[in-house]
């Protein structure tokens, strides 16, 4: 509900919520409150127009795909990957992106049980920087979370113990697709040369 509709003739309300008669406000104040809204609002319409522009182009860009795959017979169907484009005389360019967010479910906990059991093996043998590399790459964040690109990281290790490889298992197995976020990035080429700059737009953010 608006609240400036509650607001009596001849008053203004201040951020506390008080009423404030007009003639105590000074005329600066009146001026301030008129240039921020007026550039605000501006704003928020940018902003719509921006959330329109996204909302076709993301439509326009599937239908052209799906022309160009009838070109050879082909129908696409279920979620669209990654796609770039270019004008006839490569000026611009169009690159529709999608990006996983991957996680780990609880097989991941399995893997860490496995890989705890070869260090009790190892102990001797290992030495501490992989001791500590493995607890680096378990530590999780505030919100709880193991950081995806250190846990997968340790698959990189060529360790030939069978533990280790039915951890490394548990640990892909472990991995799930939990969401996907689709962008769109414009460019324009400098001049003649095969170097492109992107046209600044806020379009992941509406």
């Amino acid at each position: 509900m608006d609240q400036t509709n509650n607001i009596p003739a001849g008053y203004w309300q201040d951020a506390k919520g008080s009423l404030v008669p007009e003639s105590m406000i000074k005329p600066i104040d009146k001026a301030r409150d008129e240039l921020v809204s007026e550039i605000v609002n501006r704003a928020l319409e940018l902003q719509e127009s921006l959330a329109k522009f996204k909302a076709s182009t993301f439509a326009d860009i599937d239908a052209f795909v799906e022309l160009s795959a009838e070109e050879y017979d082909v129908k696409l169907g279920g979620k669209k990957g990654n796609v770039t484009m270019h004008t006839f005389d490569g000026r611009y360019k169009i690159m529709r992106s999608i990006q996983e967010h991957i996680a780990f479910d609880e097989r991941l906990q399995a893997a860490r049980v496995l890989i705890d059991q070869c260090f009790k093996d190892w102990t001797k043998d290992s030495g501490p920087e992989l001791k500590a590399l493995i607890d680096r790459a378990f530590d999780v964040d505030k919100q709880g979370h193991v950081n995806t690109a250190r846990v997968l990281g340790l698959r990189r290790l060529d360790i030939k113990d069978e533990r280790w490889k039915k951890a490394m298992e548990a640990v892909s197995e472990a991995l799930q697709v939990v969401g996907s976020k689709a962008y769109i990035r414009l460019y324009k080429r400098v001049g003649d040369t095969k170097q492109y700059v992107p046209i600044p737009l806020d379009l992941a953010g509406v």
